[in-house]
């Protein structure tokens, strides 16, 4: 087994590590050592798009996650999918009157649930974090949307920042990885 410790490294620092570590090692079995939860479910995810079987232990500032990789290729998606990813920046659409924005805003998200087929994924960056979390007049349309299939994502640097960590009520909290990966996989981009 490879063991990788990233305690101590910000996001999205311990994803980028992992993923250099895979790409000049190419274990079958690794243990990589994270000191937070976001780290952790960040690295968890990773390696499971990976192809690995994974399991996390630990808890508070300390969390082993450990990957194993049957011989084999991983699935790789088809590139006949439809993938539309709206990004979000904004507690309101374009630049104006904030107002205004805030409303063609609700508009928008709105109208995302009555299209078929539904986006493939929403991310929140910035300001834009707001409307998944606590308070929000947008959160019944996201977790709709969610019902439906959208993956929600919420940019955990910027919870952060709006010290608004605790309070997501919608969707998963990710890194700035996943989130660059994201504009990579999508067909398709959308930012209101």
């Amino acid at each position: 087994m490879k063991f990788l410790d990233c305690c101590g490294k910000s996001c999205p620092i311990p994803v980028i590590e992992t993923k250099n570590f895979i790409e000049t090692e190419n274990p079958t079995e690794l243990e990589v050592t994270v000191d937070n939860e976001t780290s952790c479910e960040n690295v968890r995810r990773f390696l499971v798009a990976q192809g690995f079987t994974v399991t996390v232990a630990g808890k508070e500032n300390r969390f082993t996650v450990r990957g194993l990789k049957e011989p084999g290729e991983t699935p790789v998606v088809s590139e006949k999918t439809k993938r539309v990813l709206v990004f979000v920046s904004g507690e309101a659409m374009g630049q104006g009157s904030d107002e205004l924005g805030r409303i063609l805003m609700r508009s928008f998200l709105y109208t995302l649930k009555e299209l078929r087929p539904v986006p493939w994924r929403i991310i929140f960056v910035n300001s834009g974090v707001k409307l998944a979390a606590e308070g929000s007049p947008y959160i019944d349309t996201l977790n709709e949307l969610a019902a439906q299939g959208t993956d929600i994502i919420s940019c955990g640097t910027c919870l952060d920042y709006f010290q608004i960590k605790d309070k997501v009520r919608t969707g998963r909290i990710s890194n700035m990885y996943e989130i660059e990966s994201s504009f990579l996989e999508a067909t398709n981009v959308i930012k209101p």
